[in-house]
């Protein structure tokens, strides 16, 4: 995918967010966040957004802390969420194409991957917040859907930050079952995940679906649509895949 689509994709996730939040109530619980009810969650996403901003306006080539939550509520914090959303977008959207700044996971460049992450960061929060307001949720697109697996798996499970390990090793199969060639092979062990974008070789155990479906289990969102072979391996992830904020 371009890196315009995933700013369009930006723009309009942050906006289904706030008007789910609005819709919902700050004091609403957010059932796919178990602890978090939108208040937090507005809170978190808007504190992301300017933070990774900030790394594409001022150019920042290290690691810089985030400016931490802020003490607002209510209409106040729905206005304040708002606006970092806006200044999120119209600073990808503006930004040279050779912009350097720190980044964390492998891309084609800086900008490239900013405006990849704030998209799926967006996505999947956007689905919280339609959760704690409740009704069907907005789609996702199979193909923005795979990419988001692909960053998952290849990219934030591949970091010796994750608890993905398993002694002996196996192997795990991920398969989008409506895309073209969207399988991955996941090797576990006691080093961080090796994920390779192919059904070669014998898996241990497997989990597939849809790939919007599969996309938000992975992301803990929801269950898995299928589990073949050895299910302790969905439970595996289920435990311990949860990406944190650090």
């Amino acid at each position: 995918m371009e890196t315009a689509a995933f700013v369009e994709i930006v723009e309009r996730e942050g906006l289904l967010l706030a008007a789910a939040g609005e819709e919902a109530g700050v004091d609403a619980k957010v059932p796919t966040c178990p602890g978090w009810q939108v208040r937090d969650l507005l809170r978190h996403t808007g504190m992301v957004h300017r933070w990774a901003a900030a790394f594409v306006a001022e150019g920042h080539t290290s690691r810089h802390p985030d400016a931490g939550l802020p003490d607002l509520d209510g209409e106040e914090l729905l206005t304040w969420f708002r606006a970092g959303h806006r200044y999120l977008v119209d600073t990808l959207a503006s930004a040279s194409p050779d912009v350097e700044c720190w980044h964390f996971l492998p891309a084609p460049s800086p900008l490239a991957f900013w405006a990849r992450r704030q998209a799926h960061e967006t996505t999947v929060h956007r689905f919280d917040a339609e959760s704690a307001r409740g009704g069907t949720p907005s789609a996702i697109t199979a193909d923005f859907a795979v990419d988001g697996i692909d960053e998952l798996l290849r990219g934030f499970h591949a970091r010796q930050k994750s608890r993905v390990r398993t002694n002996p090793p196996r192997v795990l199969r991920v398969r989008a079952t409506d895309a073209e060639d969207a399988v991955w092979t996941v090797r576990l062990s006691q080093e961080p995940a090796v994920a390779r974008r192919d059904a070669e070789g014998e898996a241990d155990g497997e989990v597939s679906g849809a790939a919007a479906e599969l996309y938000l289990a992975l992301w803990n969102r929801q269950s898995f649509p299928a589990v073949k072979g050895d299910a302790s391996l969905a439970s595996l992830w289920r435990e311990t895949s949860a990406v944190t904020w650090s």
